[in-house]
């Protein structure tokens, strides 16, 4: 498979009053097209960090994130923005929909800054919330719907653009087992259906079961890579 994502001795310093917190230390990851790919960890074990930095939503204090051949660590806030809204989709756990809008509306958001007709995003947002068992639920809002409701009205605004890379925090952090299931059956299977790039972090080991790819972290490193529940790297600069 083709690498989509490619990141080099990446570090990531805090500087809280006279300590220094390493968050990242020296990571190197490859991420191919398509994969689906698990960050698991405890809190404080860097995998949040580490999303965000190949997402762009921080700066690394050192080291390369290459995403699709372009230099994201040497990106401009403007540049790293345009760079999301055209290849990237977020689900969060909190799920991040405004309140004051329906599921539609929140759904047709990304596909605004494509300049594309009300009427075409308003087909297309239908279509993604008909796919993930929405259809009558268009013109609810976040206050009407279930905690499991919600999080597919944010996995629909996440995929309705077809992003080549999703990336998913704690996306079922807030649901019973069964609506977890469901939520990461359905990521997972539009992911694969369109050969999308799925980054999920969770401290759930039963969520990293659907990944190609578990990256096990532990205090800012990498401690495992397994494919297939077999172990096959192990970072030598774990201690």
């Amino acid at each position: 498979m083709k690498s989509i994502i490619e990141i080099e001795g990446l570090k990531k310093v805090y500087v809280m009053g006279k300590e220094k917190v390493v968050a990242l230390n020296n990571i190197d990851l490859s991420i191919n097209k398509g994969e689906i790919c698990c960050i698991l960890g405890t809190s404080g074990s860097g995998k949040s960090t580490l999303l965000n930095m190949i997402a762009g939503l921080e700066k690394p204090s050192k080291g390369k994130i290459i995403i699709k051949n372009k230099p994201v660590h040497k990106m401009n806030e403007s540049q790293v923005t345009k760079f999301r809204q055209k290849h990237v989709g977020f689900v969060f756990q909190s799920y991040n929909l405004l309140n004051n809008l329906t599921a539609l509306e929140n759904v047709a958001i990304p596909l605004v800054f494509g300049g594309e007709s009300k009427k075409i995003r308003e087909g297309k947002a239908k279509k993604i919330l008909d796919l993930v068992g929405l259809k009558d639920r268009l013109s609810h809002r976040p206050n009407q719907m279930s905690g499991g409701q919600q999080q597919r009205v944010s996995i629909a605004r996440a995929f309705v653009n077809t992003p080549e890379i999703v990336f998913a925090d704690e996306p079922t952090g807030n649901l019973d087992t069964k609506t977890t299931m469901e939520i990461m059956d359905l990521m997972v299977g539009i992911a694969r259906e369109h050969n999308q790039t799925l980054i999920i972090v969770t401290h759930d080991p039963e969520t990293s079961v659907y990944a190609d790819k578990i990256i096990r972290m532990r205090d800012g490193n990498i401690e495992s890579i397994e494919y297939n529940d077999k172990e096959i790297i192990r970072n030598e600069n774990e201690n």
